[in-house]
């Protein structure tokens, strides 16, 4: 995880949020998300409130609307699927702006598309204001299972890694007179993608091998310490506000 690799869901800044320690930030996300998750689908105002919790976020975080926008277009396939299932559901149906539709599928898709687009702004004000690198060190600090940290070390580092090995054989190959536009062509492709996967698995090997013998032990190095009590008091505000919408809902 070298200094010089960029990520696209990362927005570097100085603000608070992003000066907050990576451990308090993922327990705070998680919060949110469980809370969201544990709403009842009806309780329309409650999903209004979560919106404004995490504009809060986004106002200190000096994040754009629009950066988080762009990049929550991930979740097309889902919202398809919400806006498809008021008319493929069955059971009892209504009228909505003069259209049939079923109240079992409008629900189940209201549920479907509040709760996926949360969650997905949720990850990503995670991911713009804290660094890979960071979020597998508050992985380390929250005692998550080394193996699971580096798993994900090394699945954050060949992403770019694959990612541009693919670029540039796509690149040689149509200066070579392939289109991957032609049907025909897909054998080609097949045989790009097995090649792909061998110069990903030998490069593995080689840089495996380096960080072992410059000492790697599986654990990414941690300068820092623990949070203090205010700290966690401050990171989790967001968390705490979530909690209280949803305990207005359940209780209420």
């Amino acid at each position: 995880m070298g200094a010089g690799h960029a990520h696209l869901l990362h927005r570097p800044g100085d603000t608070p949020v992003h000066r907050l320690p990576p451990q308090v930030k993922l327990v705070a996300a998680l919060v949110v998300v469980l809370c969201v998750v544990s709403t009842p689908r009806t309780e329309f105002w409650a999903f209004g409130l979560y919106l404004l919790v995490l504009a809060g976020v986004w106002a200190v975080a000096r994040i754009p609307p629009h950066w988080l926008a762009k990049r929550a277009l991930i979740e097309a396939p889902f919202v398809v699927l919400a806006l498809a299932l008021p008319f493929l559901a069955g059971g009892p149906s209504t009228r909505l702006l003069g259209v049939t539709v079923s109240e079992t599928g409008l629900l189940t898709g209201w549920n479907i598309l509040v709760k996926g687009t949360l969650g997905v702004l949720v990850s990503l004000t995670l991911a713009a204001t804290t660094t890979p690198r960071d979020l597998l060190v508050g992985l380390q600090r929250l005692r998550v299972p080394s193996l699971v940290t580096t798993i994900a070390t090394l699945m954050l580092r060949y992403l770019d890694v694959i990612t541009a090995e693919a670029r540039r054989m796509r690149v040689a190959r149509i200066c070579r007179g392939h289109d991957p536009r032609f049907l025909w062509q897909v054998g080609a492709t097949a045989k790009a993608v097995g090649t792909l996967f061998i110069r990903s698995y030998e490069r593995g090997e080689r840089v495996h091998l380096a960080m072992v013998s410059r000492g790697w032990t599986g654990a990414m190095p941690d300068a820092g310490g623990a949070a203090a009590p205010r700290t966690w008091l401050l990171g989790l505000a967001p968390a705490l506000g979530a909690a209280a919408v949803l305990g207005a809902t359940l209780w209420g």
